[in-house]
C-alpha cells in the first residue's frame, strides 16, 4: 500500500508507518498544491492521502479521485497528538477503499 502524507502533519509521522510504503508530499514536491490539484496528481502513484484537514469531504467531490482519504482528527497536528491514532489508522489502513474518506480521532 502506498500512503501519502499531506504536508499539514509532522514529517516524523512517517516513520510510524514503516510497515507501509509512505511519502510525504513535501517529499514528492507537491508543497502547496491546492487539494484538488494535489489528489488528481496522488490518484495515479498512492492509495492513501493521510491528512488533517476536516473539510476536504466539503470542498472537494472525493468520488471524482481514485484515492482513499484518511483524516486524523486532534487539537492541534503535533506529533504527540497523532501518535495515539496510530493503532486505528493501522487498523483502516487494512480495510479503507478507494473514494472513501474515514475520520480518526476526536
Amino acid at each position: 500500500m502506498y500512503i501519502l502524507i499531506d504536508e499539514c502533519l509532522p514529517k516524523k509521522l512517517k516513520q510510524e508507518l514503516s510497515e507501509y510504503t509512505v511519502f510525504t508530499v513535501q517529499e514528492k514536491g507537491w508543497s502547496g498544491l491546492e487539494n484538488g490539484d494535489l489528489l488528481r496528481v496522488a490518484e495515479n502513484e498512492f492509495d492513501v492521502w493521510v491528512t488533517a484537514d476536516k473539510n476536504v469531504e466539503y470542498q472537494q467531490n472525493l468520488d471524482r479521485f481514485d484515492i482513499a482519504v484518511v483524516v486524523l482528527v486532534t487539537p492541534r497536528s503535533r506529533l504527540d497528538m497523532l501518535l495515539p491514532l496510530m493503532p486505528q489508522l493501522r487498523e483502516i489502513l487494512q480495510v479503507i477503499q478507494p473514494h472513501q474518506i474515514v475520520y480518526i480521532g476526536s
